[in-house]
């Protein structure tokens, strides 16, 4: 008992650590550990990985907050467009079949990833685009609110790499992400509530750890962020991690 409690803190400061200075919220990587290492059913595990997330966005969204990094335009934009989403996805998710569900989102989340990579090394004056950054926000929000009604996901793959694709700065596109996902949880916690049950002894010990891994998020990302070569290797490696979330997925 106490050493899978202690198993669970140590992921929970990890991912904290690692997605809230990514502007993720870790759901994902929650999920795989509760479904996989401790066999939770689907609807147990995306319920408790939600609820586990959610207090480490706050925490982190605080910190972000204090440094005025949050884009409250934006992330307003996206949190409208992703709560009806989260609904929508919710009620059609019984009908939606596994594999079409997993090669949707697989395929978006590397073409995502794609884009960021493309526009790091492709600085070059941009053409004029088709759609407007206001409606590029809502289609993302749109897509992180579906994975998250779906799946129980976090929905910060969509999120972040929309930021990033719009022009944010790796600080920024991480603390209004953090921000934007707080209001996805809080819905997407709600819902999933009602269908499954949170098993609070796996969920205590990742809150634990993602608690105090979410205070030391923003300072290490603001530090990583600070000079130019350094925030290029960031969002680089950001969008390798997208893509390779995606092909997971797949």
């Amino acid at each position: 008992m106490t050493g899978s409690l202690l198993f669970l803190i140590l992921i929970g400061l990890a991912v904290g650590v690692f997605v809230i200075s990514l502007g993720g919220g870790g759901g994902a990587i929650y999920l795989g550990v509760l479904t996989a290492i401790f066999q939770l059913p689907p609807a147990t595990a995306a319920a408790t990985s939600i609820v586990t997330a959610l207090p480490a966005l706050i925490l982190g969204s605080l910190a972000y907050y204090r440094q005025g990094l949050i884009n409250f335009q934006l992330g307003n934009r996206m949190m409208l467009s992703a709560i009806p989403s989260i609904i929508v996805g919710y009620l059609i998710s019984p009908f939606i079949p596994t594999k079409l569900y997993k090669v949707v989102i697989g395929a978006i989340l590397i073409f995502l990833g794609a884009q960021i990579i493309y526009k790091l090394y492709h600085n070059a004056p941009k053409k004029q685009s088709t759609v407007s950054p206001q409606t590029a926000s809502i289609i993302y929000g749109v897509l992180g609110g579906l994975m998250v009604g779906i799946a129980g996901l976090s929905g910060g793959g969509p999120i972040t790499a929309g930021l990033l694709i719009l022009g944010a700065s790796m600080a920024n596109a991480s603390a209004t992400s953090a921000y934007v996902l707080v209001g996805m949880s809080i819905v997407g916690a709600s819902l999933h509530l009602m269908g499954g049950s949170v098993d609070w002894h796996a969920a205590g010990g990742l809150i634990i750890g993602s608690l105090a891994g979410s205070v030391l998020a923003p300072p290490i990302i603001i530090w990583l962020t600070k000079k130019p070569q350094r925030a290029f290797y960031i969002k680089l490696f950001m969008g390798i991690f997208i893509i390779l979330m995606g092909i997971k997925t797949l």
